[in-house]
């Protein structure tokens, strides 16, 4: 397994072409050798994958858009090919899919059709949950109806361990249960404050069980950590890459 920037981090300074450029260089200093392309500006395909390989970054995976993937496929397609990036990322599910069970079951088998027209592409899908999605319907998490209801051979997962834990759910089980259809998954940590919030943190600097986290996330082959904080609040979001970079470093993970 290798940890890769999730770019969302940094999406304060990724609004334009020139504004890339500058913060590929800084997560490459940092000691990064991959990314995730999310929350970025606008930006020519092929420039940015020019930016990425100058900097010897390997775009391992995506977010796109719930809109893109219904409506213009074959861009998605073009785009991923485009940048040598197999793993195509929804990184949530549509409101419309949340009130009860059958919109899960339906989002399912609507996710199962994404899957099969970019596994024809030779790519694959990957789903990323968040806290919600462990709203329990007539006895079952909305998670388990999708990961239930879609189709194996399609449909892959990129669990968040920072929404798993939020959820209710433990990680390391959620991540065990993924056996076989996981190569992404996302690295956030979490914190508590005196007045009970819950509080992202730097990987490592939370109170969150990473050392079984890697060990099941190694056990089920997953290829691609990917390091992500929602919100740094006071601190420069590089610095917080930094610092996650360097405790998983000493957990054993590898750039």
């Amino acid at each position: 397994m290798r940890i890769a920037a999730q770019l969302y981090t940094l999406r304060n300074f990724l609004k334009t072409p020139a504004d890339i450029s500058e913060s590929l260089k800084k997560v490459k200093q940092l000691g990064y050798n991959a990314v995730q392309a999310s929350g970025i500006g606008p930006i020519d395909i092929q420039e940015f994958k020019a930016l990425a390989d100058q900097e010897g970054l390997t775009i391992c995976a995506t977010h796109i858009g719930y809109n893109d993937l219904l409506n213009d496929m074959d861009a998605v397609i073009k785009k991923h090919q485009a940048w040598d990036c197999k793993y195509v990322g929804l990184g949530g599910l549509p409101p419309e899919f949340r009130e009860n069970s059958q919109g899960y079951a339906t989002f399912a088998k609507q996710a199962s059709e994404f899957g099969k027209q970019l596994k024809d592409a030779g790519l694959q899908f990957i789903y990323h949950n968040h806290d919600f999605e462990f709203a329990k319907y007539e006895g079952k998490t909305g998670m388990d109806i999708l990961f239930e209801m879609s189709d194996p051979d399609s449909v892959d997962f990129e669990l968040d361990v920072y929404w798993v834990q939020a959820g209710g759910a433990d990680p390391v089980e959620w991540i065990r249960k993924m056996d076989g259809r996981m190569k992404v998954v996302h690295f956030k940590d979490m914190i508590v404050t005196p007045d009970r919030k819950q509080r992202f943190s730097e990987v490592g600097e939370g109170n969150m069980n990473f050392k079984g986290i890697i060990q099941a996330c190694e056990d089920i082959g997953v290829e691609w950590a990917a390091v992500e904080q929602d919100d740094c609040y006071d601190r420069n979001p590089f610095e917080s890459l930094e610092i996650s970079f360097a405790n998983l470093a000493k957990l054993g993970a590898k750039a």
